[in-house]
């Protein structure tokens, strides 16, 4: 079987690192990853590398269009679909990746591809929404990633064949030592300069700032600023108490998982993480949409009111990968 993973952040890839030990036991796999805004690297063979189609996250909050402009390379997307011979295999498992779901879609029309993603959950009709619905979002949700059978994840159970997250057993096993001034950061959609400007008169507390922007480490007292990787990734969820994230779906899932003290800031004009900061309200996560002039004031009475969310989210990765191969 090909199990093709969206590489344009790194929730899928996340998820990607937790499914294919559980895959392997029962069937045999090739991976194709597809896009070129991943951090991650991945500890087995990846058959297939595709540019694909993806986004480039801005400085300010939002999508960098016009990064994200240059990167598209329709002809080489369609190049890749027609080339891709899927003829050797009986299933895709698709982690909302276009190349591999149109490749089956126009020209191996009799193969299964099953959705296991989180973009499958909004198929359900019980998903929370902002009020302003975002119609292209929605068609894109629909057609991005075409799939005969859609298995979903999200924070909640919210509809039939949509079920919690799935948390990696490094994330389940990792030794906690949470020290009560440490706060985590991650909002790859803003400089972390900028970010940087906004801690600074919080001295009582120590922040570990990841950025997509940073190139090396910077150390600026109590703000201390990582280029994404797993090391010290790690490390600081193991000791950080606090996390501000954006509202993308993998992360916070985790930070969820750790009982993390959370504050989450949807990337602007972005429908799916309004989606999930829609879904994180509702479960008493606090959410603001824009880092504006009251931002510190806010940071200030978010600090000494913020508890965490109960919730758990039991281990059924072996569980969705059966489902997903049909055994």
């Amino acid at each position: 079987m090909l199990y093709a993973v969206q590489a344009t952040g790194n929730g899928h890839l996340s998820r990607c690192l937790e499914f294919y030990p559980a895959l392997i036991k029962y069937a045999d796999v090739d991976v194709l990853l597809s896009g070129i805004q991943g951090d991650l690297k991945m500890p087995f063979p990846v058959k297939f590398r595709k540019h694909g189609l993806g986004y480039i996250f801005g400085t300010k909050g939002g999508i960098n269009y016009w990064a994200t402009a240059k990167t598209m390379k329709p002809l080489r997307l369609i190049k890749d679909i027609f080339n891709l011979d899927l003829s050797g295999y009986d299933l895709v498992i698709n982690d909302f990746e276009p190349i591999s779901a149109y490749a089956r879609k126009w020209r191996f029309k009799k193969l299964e591809c099953v959705a296991l993603s989180h973009q499958a959950a909004f198929f359900g009709k019980n998903i929370p929404r902002p009020n302003r619905k975002g119609y292209l979002a929605e068609f894109i949700f629909k057609y991005f990633a075409p799939a005969t059978r859609k298995i979903g994840l999200h924070f909640k159970a919210y509809d039939k064949n949509v079920y919690t997250p799935v948390i990696r057993k490094e994330i389940r096993n990792l030794p906690l030592n949470y020290l009560d001034n440490e706060i985590l950061v991650y909002l790859p959609s803003f400089s972390h300069s900028r970010l940087k400007l906004e801690f600074e008169n919080f001295s009582d507390f120590n922040f570990k700032i990841f950025s997509k922007h940073a190139t090396a480490k910077e150390d600026h007292n109590h703000i201390k600023i990582f280029p994404v990787d797993k090391e010290n990734w790690m490390k600081t969820l193991a000791t950080t108490s606090y996390a501000i994230m954006g509202a993308g779906f993998q992360g916070v899932s985790e930070m969820l998982f750790l009982k993390k003290k959370l504050m989450v800031i949807p990337m602007r004009k972005q429908y799916e993480q309004e989606c999930n900061a829609k879904a994180l309200s509702e479960m008493g996560v606090k959410v603001i949409n824009s880092i504006g002039d009251n931002f510190q004031s806010i940071i200030k009475g978010w600090l000494h009111k913020v508890k965490p969310i109960d919730i758990e989210y039991p281990d059924h990765t072996d569980k969705l990968a059966r489902m997903a191969l049909g055994i």
